[in-house]
This record gives structure tokens, C-alpha cells and sequence, in this order.
């Protein structure tokens, strides 16, 4: 078997091939880096491609535009994500108020709800914009809701809910 100075020679001797390759793998970085590649370095030679000179400028369709051409259907599904916390039917409140003929009607006007407070500070009415800028970030909206939900990104999507919630009680 093997005896303390055996184990001992072969641990060194693995230790050492590991130093050796580790400084042999320096080496041949520094040799074919050399100058030039920390923060401070630049290119020797640049080619324009004049990508920076033109920027493309992406054109911002009004809300409302979006809004008159937005699919009540495409809505329906949206008002999924809506669903474990706000039912539709009138009176019937869940973890958040019902939302029968919201568009239009004023904040915090659901019968037997208890609002956090935040929305009457902001806005008056749920328009079909306060309901747009609420629906994309609700707690950057209203600071202090207790709303949890985190938004609707795509403004498609967060038309088609208000066109399909307009046709609700509307």
C-alpha cells in the first residue's frame, strides 16, 4: 500500500502541474494581450458604420388612437390576470373592488370596499387615461395603494382591458 511520503509526493506533485499551468496560462495572456485591454484603452482604428449618426426615432402613437382601434375580445383574455382579485358583477366585491362599469365612474365608489386611501389623492374619475397610466404601473401611479399587482407593460394590452371594461356595465 501506500505509505505518508507517497500520498505526500503525489499532492505536491498535482499542486505543482495546477502552478505551472496557472503561470504558463498568464504568460500566454500577457504575451498575445499586450497594452491596450483595460478600461483606459482605446482602438487603435475605428471603422464608421454610421449607426450613431442616424437614431432611429420611434414615433409614440397617442393613447387615444390606440384606444379606438383597441379589440374588446383581445380584452376579455387580458382581464384574466384581473380576475382572482375583481369580479365583474355589480355589488360583488372580492380582495379588490368590482369592476362593473368602471370606466368612467368615480374612484372609490364601490359599495362595501375598503380603499386604501391612495386613489382619491391622484385622480377623480377612472377615465379611460387614468386607467391607462394606472393599469401600467399601479403602485408608481398611486403611491401607497394596496394594490399588488405589478402592471400591464404592453399599452395593446392594457387597451384592449379598458375597451372590454367599458363594454361591462358601460
Amino acid at each position: 500500500m501506500f505509505d505518508t511520503m507517497t500520498i505526500t509526493k503525489a499532492g505536491a506533485a498535482v499542486c505543482g502541474s495546477l502552478l505551472i499551468f496557472l503561470l504558463g496560462a498568464w504568460a500566454a495572456e500577457e504575451l498575445y494581450h499586450t497594452g491596450g485591454h483595460g478600461k483606459h484603452s482605446e482602438q487603435a482604428y475605428v471603422i464608421d458604420t454610421g449607426e450613431d449618426d442616424v437614431a432611429e426615432v420611434e414615433e409614440e402613437v397617442p393613447f387615444e388612437v390606440i384606444l379606438a382601434t383597441a379589440d374588446a375580445g383581445k380584452g376579455e383574455r387580458v382581464f384574466g390576470k384581473c380576475r382572482a382579485c375583481h369580479k365583474l358583477e355589480q355589488g360583488a366585491n372580492g380582495t379588490g373592488p368590482y369592476l362593473y362599469g368602471v370606466v368612467g365612474r368615480p374612484v372609490a365608489a364601490s359599495e362595501g370596499f375598503g380603499y386604501s386611501g391612495a386613489l382619491a389623492e391622484v385622480v377623480d374619475a377612472w377615465t379611460p387615461e387614468h386607467l391607462n397610466a394606472f393599469l401600467e404601473n399601479p403602485r408608481g401611479y398611486t403611491p401607497g395603494t394596496s394594490m399588488g399587482f405589478a402592471g400591464l407593460p404592453k399599452v395593446e394590452d392594457r387597451a384592449n382591458l379598458i375597451a372590454y371594461l367599458a363594454t361591462i356595465g358601460g
